[in-house]
């Protein structure tokens, strides 16, 4: 199975660590920064893991144009945030799944594999 995940992050502590752990996982990963970088590198993966706070702009947004693109519509979105508004955030976008931080490990890992596998 190939398993992509697309991780916009801002804090680079934090991408690099969900990248080593989905690595480690067997997924294939490509992060960015900021939203910026993120549209200018288009990306078919098998799941999205989307911050809502970042330098240029609002995940949400990202989830809900993602969302409403037909190339994109069937791909899974899990925003990520230390707020934890979970309803809030998940009535502000089209997401998949939400994931609070400090987030735990496995958590993290079993929400993404039950909706990539």
């Amino acid at each position: 199975m190939n398993r992509k995940i697309t991780i916009l992050e801002d804090d680079m502590d934090i991408r690099e660590i969900c990248s080593f752990i989905f690595s480690e996982e067997g997924y294939q990963v490509q992060g960015f920064a900021d939203v910026t970088s993120f549209n200018a590198s288009p990306t078919l993966p098998s799941v999205f893991l989307l911050d809502i706070r970042l330098p240029d702009g609002d995940g949400r947004e990202v989830c809900n144009r993602l969302k409403s693109d037909p190339l994109y519509a069937a791909i899974p979105v899990i925003m990520m945030s230390a707020n934890t508004d979970r309803a809030g955030v998940m009535a502000a976008c089209s997401a998949d799944e939400f994931i609070e931080k400090p987030f735990d490990i496995e958590n993290m890992l079993q929400k993404v594999g039950r909706l990539v596998d």
